[in-house]
């Protein structure tokens, strides 16, 4: 299988007071699964990892309501407060559901950087291990030290950075990034997501993504990147075609498999769902 490991849908009406703002036109709208299955259909993607953007256990019914209905998405990662005195309880009912593969805190959001390094999540962590869930890191360069003391903590739990850890593209910041992606590729649990670099190059042009990428790439190994469309926030730097081109240039092809499905099938333990029935 194909797979597009990090992509969002949501309606506009549940989002008030949310990202994003209207003056991001391109993505002030709702986006649903019959926006993206002709993208999909068009580059043969066979399937998607449905990923959360609020912090809302009704966001994450959403989604795996969506998920059952469509049968495309082969998994969904949700969000549930990990610090919350239920949260032991919260994962365990969530991970009921087979579609559940992981949970993501917005922590590019949260003001303290240091918020993943507390052991006050040890039993949500050790809860998520025990149900074989995993851990989207949605971080910027100034989580990873804090991520890296996370992670080397939990040795247990299959962690992945989300959009390369959002590096500064557009100013060229790159070496501190460089090294601190260094330490936590180090860790045999840590994957990588190629997702989002477009959208970090701001004025730059697309060419300025491919120093990050190939960084990514080289840190990681083939077996550890992941890629993703960011779709519909690509819609604010690119199209869902062109992204995927640059990276199948970027990626070696005989790593294609790997990182354009194999390894997102592995990481988030996906099945093939087109034998299921599809409701509609």
């Amino acid at each position: 299988m194909r797979i597009d490991a990090h992509q969002h849908f949501w309606l506009m009406k549940d989002r008030q007071g949310q990202w994003p703002p209207p003056s991001l036109e391109a993505i002030y709208r709702d986006f649903s699964p019959l926006d993206l299955k002709p993208l999909l259909d068009a580059q043969s993607i066979d399937g998607t990892v449905l990923v959360q953007t609020m912090e809302s256990e009704a966001e994450t019914a959403y989604m795996l309501d969506l998920a059952a209905k469509n049968r495309f998405i082969k998994g969904v990662v949700g969000w549930t407060d990990l610090k919350a005195p239920g949260a032991v309880e919260a994962i365990k009912a969530l991970s009921a559901n087979p579609l559940l593969k992981g949970f993501r805190p917005m922590l590019q959001g949260l003001e303290d950087d240091n918020w993943i390094d507390d052991p006050a999540l040890d039993p949500a962590i050790d809860a998520m291990i025990a149900s074989g869930l995993v851990f989207d890191a949605l971080v910027l360069p100034r989580h990873l030290p804090a991520l890296f003391k996370f992670v080397s903590r939990h040795s247990g739990l299959k962690v992945v950075i989300d959009h390369g850890a959002k590096p500064w593209i557009a100013t060229g910041h790159y070496s501190e990034w460089r090294q601190n992606m260094a330490a936590l590729a180090g860790l045999p649990n840590v994957s990588c997501k190629l997702s989002g670099l477009l959208t970090e190059a701001g004025e730059q042009k697309p060419q300025a993504v491919r120093p990050y990428a190939e960084t990514i790439l080289e840190l990681f190994g083939p077996s550890r990147v992941i890629w993703g469309s960011d779709w519909p926030v690509l819609r604010l730097a690119g199209d869902y075609a062109g992204w995927l081109e640059m990276c199948r240039d970027i990626v070696p092809q005989q790593h294609h498999d790997a990182v354009f499905g194999g390894n997102a099938i592995s990481f988030y333990n996906l099945t093939d769902r087109r034998s299921f029935s599809e409701n509609r």
